[in-house]
């Protein structure tokens, strides 16, 4: 594959990209740029993990990025993630590489890491040392969204340390690319600014879309920095929040319940979830999108792109419940092979009803 199409479909993933220039140079020197996601080991798998994170790990393994998949169980413990204990959330990690398999990631493609590997390496905790000398403390109260907490919620001097640490992974994994959400950002503009200091090269940001909730967009409490992303942040679809959410595990029923309940106001695509998935999950994933409906309603419809599907859905030709109604039915045959796999998977089916007995701590 030449350089043009590895950098379009790497683009086509970054929602935010910083530089696009350095991306290109790194994908032209490089063939096989490393690249690296973490993921607190924190409950059921929702559709940002368990399907639209596999669709964009496709798209970079094709451009030929090695994918290095960073299960943070130490950052979990210090967020007091399964209430900090460390054996339930190693667990949870194990869980997680099953979603992983079950989506169709491809696991000779990509690597499994734990972060609780790096805690007794003494290089690795002189590099926390040094960012964390070369960061202010406002500096590092801002990134605090990274762990979805803020400066009052902090409760223990180690939930400072996970800024630090998160910079550090950069580093110590190798990785050319921050490939993460843009709820990440501000832990990856850390590593960048910090480098040029610590006579590091600093790593291509990356950051992919966030998957908006069922209730669509909601106001933070405050602004910090940048309104945009502080309402993306505050608007995405997390597990913490189950009734926004939809789950891998869910059932047609529950997910037809579900986008039902969507917010989707007639004509309104501003703000729009059930627009959201269509958009990022099902034209990522499908050729085009076909509507059902009722032949006194016109009868069914087919669109070959986001932007038609959003131009009628905006001028009243597309109805919000014909809308949902294709949106569930294709979100769960996304959902039923992983679901499947859970259900006849031993191994899969032990760690999902763990996790599931577990109670969520945000």
């Amino acid at each position: 594959m030449d350089l043009e199409s590895r950098l379009e479909l790497v683009k086509g993933v970054g929602e935010e990209i910083i530089t696009e220039q350095e991306l290109r140079e790194v994908l032209a020197t490089k063939l096989h740029p490393v690249a690296y996601d973490g993921f607190e080991p924190s409950g059921l798998a929702h559709l940002p993990f368990g399907v639209f994170r596999p669709l964009l790990l496709k798209d970079m393994i094709k451009a030929g990025v090695h994918f290095k998949l960073w299960l943070a169980d130490s950052f979990a413990w210090i967020n007091n993630k399964m209430s900090g204990n460390q054996t339930k959330i190693r667990k949870v990690g194990e869980y997680f590489i099953e979603v992983w398999k079950a989506s169709g990631v491809d696991e000779k493609k990509v690597e499994f890491l734990w972060s609780s590997d790096a805690m007794g390496d003494k290089e690795y905790w002189k590099r926390v040392i040094q960012i964390a000398k070369n960061t202010t403390i406002n500096r590092a109260n801002r990134a605090l969204t990274i762990m979805g907490r803020k400066e009052g919620e902090m409760q223990e001097v180690a939930q400072y340390f996970y800024p630090m640490m998160q910079a550090t992974d950069i580093f110590y994994l190798k990785a050319d690319i921050c490939q993460l959400g843009l709820d990440q950002r501000r832990a990856n503009m850390i590593a960048r600014d910090v480098a040029p200091r610590l006579k590091l090269k600093p790593p291509v940001i990356v950051s992919h879309h966030m998957l908006m909730g069922l209730q669509g967009i909601r106001q933070p409490e405050g602004f910090e920095e940048n309104k945009e992303l502080d309402i993306e942040i505050s608007s995405k679809m997390s597990k913490s929040k189950p009734n926004t959410s939809i789950f891998v595990h869910d059932s047609t029923e529950e997910i037809k319940k579900k986008i039902d309940s969507a917010f989707c106001p007639v004509k309104v695509v501003e703000g729009n979830p059930v627009l959201d998935y269509s958009k990022h999950l099902i034209f990522r994933r499908f050729k085009s999108m076909k509507i059902e409906r009722d032949k006194k309603f016109g009868g069914d419809l087919e669109f070959d792109s986001y932007k038609e599907l959003e131009e009628a859905f905006r001028e009243g030709k597309l109805h919000p419940v014909d809308l949902k109604n294709s949106t569930a039915m294709y979100i769960d045959q996304m959902i039923e092979p992983i679901r499947t796999h859970f259900e006849k998977n031993r191994k899969a089916k032990q760690l999902y009803e763990f996790v599931k007995k577990q109670e969520i701590t945000r």
